[in-house]
């Protein structure tokens, strides 16, 4: 099978391609830069309609894998990045979507809880369509989500959260910097949800798209739900840092550190259950996720 993959400098979207290589499959990256990674890669700016029609024609994927985002939610609040965020997320999403149509490719599109409310204890359904974004990211990648939905039929929806992988940066690696010479870190405990690793999520996402089991997932490591406080004490006790951590709620870590730009979810618990259903294996504990993480850290 051939698959594109964009977004192939990101986390989610190196390991992918690593995934695909692993297993046989020709895989294509596909970035709006030039990369010394050893795979093959493409140059695309996917706001491009008409870029994006040539390269999906010339590669003829079997199925594309979206992963590339504008990801910088604090950042997407900016009135002067509005714009650009919805032009890559929902319109560059609908490019490769219809470009997918043409070529009569499966398409995976990546996105997110932030496209809920994030309140209560309840965990999200992916078939949930109570959709209510508290912020600019979270309504970018829900549009972008109505557009894989409305354009294609042969698609699937997942959605991830705490995202962590080896390429850029990620909550384990802002908390090893932040450790470092400190007794003690505060940390928020009233926001709940589970970390995904995205060496694990790649193996997930390509058994998905091996087969025709189309529609939306939830996806992230098991082990049940934590704060990110719980998420914090597991990092410190695994890299070996005697660093306590203290946990906060949202409302006292935003008056020390100065209110947040974006509104972040308290339930970010997503239910997994449909992934079991369809005969996907779930992913490992993450704890499990953690360590070995750490230990490809040092």
């Amino acid at each position: 099978m051939k698959v594109l993959v964009t977004g192939t400098s990101g986390q989610l979207g190196f390991d992918v391609m690593m995934e695909l290589e692993k297993r046989g499959h020709v895989g294509v990256g596909a970035d709006r830069s030039d990369s010394d990674a050893d795979f093959e890669h493409v140059i695309l700016d996917i706001t491009d309609a008409k870029k994006v029609s040539e390269v999906v024609n010339k590669v003829k994927p079997d199925a594309i894998i979206h992963c590339a985002a504008w990801t910088n939610v604090d950042g997407a609040e900016d009135s002067a990045n509005r714009d650009m965020v919805m032009t890559v997320n929902v319109e560059g999403t609908k490019n490769l979507a219809e470009a997918a149509k043409a070529v009569d490719a499966k398409f995976m599109y990546i996105s997110t809880d932030y496209v809920f409310d994030g309140q209560g204890e309840k965990p999200w359904q992916p078939d949930d369509k109570n959709y209510a974004p508290l912020n600019v990211y979270g309504e970018s990648k829900l549009k972008g989500e109505l557009e894989v939905s409305k354009i294609l039929d042969k698609y699937f929806i997942v959605r991830i959260a705490w995202v962590f992988g080896k390429n850029g940066k990620n909550f384990i690696k802002t908390m090893i910097k932040v450790g470092e010479g400190r007794d003690t870190v505060e940390v928020v405990s009233d926001q709940i949800g589970t970390p995904t690793y995205t060496y694990d999520l790649a193996r997930l996402l390509v058994d998905m798209i091996e087969t025709d089991k189309y529609g939306y997932y939830h996806a992230t490591n098991e082990g049940g739900y934590i704060s990110w406080a719980d998420f914090a004490k597991e990092i410190y006790k695994d890299a070996g840092m005697n660093v306590e951590v203290i946990p906060v709620t949202t409302e006292q870590y935003e008056a020390k550190a100065g209110k947040a730009v974006a509104k972040r979810p308290f339930n970010s618990r997503l239910d997994k259950t449909k992934l079991v259903e369809a005969g996907f294996e779930p992913l490992p504990d993450w704890r499990d996720a953690v360590k070995r993480y750490i230990l490809e850290l040092v």
